[in-house]
């Protein structure tokens, strides 16, 4: 039941992050809520982990598992955070974000010796197509305002750096997975591995001076959410998933999270929508059951 239910629960929870984000930017400095968030689940997977029982990594295992969720986690929300405040549109690094499927597919084909067919090659070229089309309103919002935020920015080139730098960490996270840490526990590896994305959240916040924090029910509602359900569920099914079986197909699920983003946009805060976006979801929902299909 659990392998069923996966992908359509991480899909629909994953998508949700992009909400969040939004929904805090007028409450919560980016990192500081990262910090936040990382640091309650990380105590949630503690509790669970000592509740339960669960046996617990030893020697430099700690420290890989740690060094495992600063790059999954940390560094990829950390930087990409960052990327936006500094002018990047959201469209636009949420498109350099779908290329992590296609990035992890080719380094697992060499690393780990996942083999693609051409089909689900061509699969995840139709996904990221998909993804293009959904997010082209946007890009091209981001275009008519460039030259304004590369003024009042750090220089775009490094912003576009640090971007692709995120995309680079996840990949990377998600790949380590399937070293040995896939022989821990998930309950204990979870709180190791929140634990580090918080270090790297703290990191930056202290780094950048962050500390703009309103407490209100949105930002109380994000944070449990975030918790719980983003690093809390949405990350441990990620971590499974690789974990289960080839991380290309896994990943594979990211190319639907920025469509489905863009649809609960237009039901949360009345974003429109468009024909060419809804057909950029089924391009995508296309590209992703043939990347996905044995």
């Amino acid at each position: 039941m659990l392998s069923i239910l996966a992908a359509p629960v991480f899909v629909f929870l994953w998508s949700t992050g992009f909400i969040v984000a939004r929904a805090i930017t007028p409450y919560v400095d980016p990192n500081l809520y990262l910090l936040a968030r990382f640091s309650g689940t990380t105590l949630l997977f503690f509790a669970i982990a000592a509740i339960t029982r669960a046996p617990w990594p030893k020697g430099r295992d700690i420290a890989r598992h740690l060094l495992a969720g600063a790059l999954l986690q940390g560094v990829y929300l950390g930087a990409g955070y960052w990327a936006v405040a500094q002018g990047l549109g959201a469209g636009i690094m949420a498109l350099l974000g779908a290329l992590q499927p296609l990035l992890t597919a080719a380094v697992a084909a060499r690393l780990f010796g996942e083999r693609l067919s051409s089909r689900a090659w061509g699969g995840l070229a139709l996904g990221l197509a998909g993804v293009a089309l959904v997010l082209a309103p946007k890009i091209a919002a981001s275009g008519a305002h460039a030259g304004h935020a590369a003024g009042a920015h750090a220089s775009q080139w490094i912003v576009v750096m640090i971007a692709l730098l995120s995309v680079v960490a996840i990949t990377a996270g998600t790949l380590y997975q399937k070293t040995s840490l896939a022989r821990a526990d998930i309950r204990s590896a979870s709180a190791l591995q929140n634990a580090g994305a918080a270090l790297v959240a703290l990191m930056l916040a202290m780094a950048l001076g962050e500390h703009r924090f309103i407490a209100s029910m949105t930002t109380w509602l994000a944070l449990a959410w975030g918790i719980v359900m983003l690093s809390g569920v949405a990350t441990t099914l990620l971590v499974w998933m690789v974990r289960r079986g080839d991380a290309s197909r896994a990943t594979a699920l990211l190319f639907l999270a920025p469509p489905l983003a863009a649809l609960e946009s237009f039901v949360a805060f009345g974003e429109t929508l468009d024909a060419v976006q809804l057909a950029g979801f089924g391009v995508a929902l296309a590209g992703v059951l043939l990347a996905r299909a044995k």
